[in-house]
C-alpha cells in the first residue's frame, strides 16, 4: 500500500515538474520573441528619424550591406532606395563620453549630407551630459545638413578644442564624443561610398586602414568639465 502510494505521489511530482517545465520553456519561447520584436520596432524606429520616409520605398530593416572598418569591426549600413536607385545610408557609429561609449546612428544622404542623427544609447549624467538626446533638447539635431568640408575637417570639434560645436556648461566629454562618433561616420561613409551606392547585398569590404585617421586624433583621459 505504502509503495502504491509512493509511486502515485511520484507520478504527481514528475507530471508537477514537466508541465513546470514545459510552461518555463514556452514562457522563455515567449519572452525571446517579445525581446525580438522589441529591438526590431527600436531599430525601425531610429532609422525613420534619420532617414525620411519621402526619399525611399523599401524596407530599411532589410536592405542592408554589411562593411568593415578600419578597426576591422563590422558595420551594417541600411540603405534607403527608391525606384532600385540609393537615396541615403544609415549606420551605427560610435563614440567615447565621459560614462563609456555613446552610439549614433547616423542618416547621410548619396552626396554625403547628414540627413539626421539620434543618439541610441548612452550613459552620461542625467541633467548634464544627456542633452545629446533630441528630447532632452535640440543640440544634436545641429548636424543636419552638414558634411565632411561643411565645416572643414578641422573644425568638426567642439569649441573648446578650437572646432564649430558648442560644448554644454560642465560636460565637454560627452558632446565632444558624439561629434567624433559623427565625424569619423562621415569619414566612413566617404570611404565606402562606392560600395555604398553600388547597393549589392552580402557583400563584405574593409575599410581603407587611412581613412579617417587625419581627424582621429583621440583625447586621452579626461575628466567631465
Amino acid at each position: 500500500m505504502n509503495s502504491q502510494r509512493t509511486l502515485i505521489h511520484g507520478l504527481i511530482l514528475g507530471a508537477f515538474c514537466l508541465g513546470f517545465g514545459m510552461l518555463l520553456v514556452m514562457t522563455n519561447g515567449y519572452t525571446k520573441n517579445d525581446i525580438a520584436l522589441r529591438a526590431i520596432e527600436d531599430r525601425q524606429n531610429s532609422l525613420a528619424q534619420v532617414i525620411p520616409d519621402s526619399i525611399h520605398d523599401n524596407n530599411l530593416a532589410t536592405d542592408t550591406l554589411t562593411l568593415k572598418n578600419d578597426q576591422g569591426n563590422e558595420v551594417v549600413a541600411y540603405l534607403a532606395t527608391r525606384e532600385g536607385k540609393v537615396t541615403g545610408v544609415a549606420f551605427e557609429t560610435s563614440g567615447r563620453g565621459y560614462a563609456g561609449a555613446i552610439k549614433v546612428m547616423l542618416g547621410v544622404d548619396p552626396e554625403g549630407k547628414i540627413l539626421g542623427a539620434r543618439v541610441l544609447a548612452h550613459k552620461e549624467t542625467p541633467g548634464l551630459g544627456d542633452k545629446i538626446e533630441v528630447k532632452k533638447g535640440g543640440w544634436i539635431l545641429r548636424f543636419t545638413g552638414l558634411s565632411i568640408g561643411n565645416p572643414p575637417l578641422d573644425k568638426w570639434k567642439v569649441k573648446k578644442d578650437g572646432g564649430q560645436f558648442d560644448q554644454f556648461a560642465g560636460a565637454t566629454i560627452t558632446p565632444r564624443g558624439v561629434v567624433k562618433a559623427i565625424r569619423e561616420g562621415l569619414q566612413f561613409f566617404d570611404a565606402n561610398k562606392t560600395e555604398l551606392m553600388e547597393f549589392k547585398k552580402d557583400r563584405t569590404k574593409t575599410m581603407d586602414p587611412d581613412a579617417g585617421k587625419a581627424a582621429a586624433n583621440d583625447h586621452g583621459a579626461d575628466t567631465e568639465r
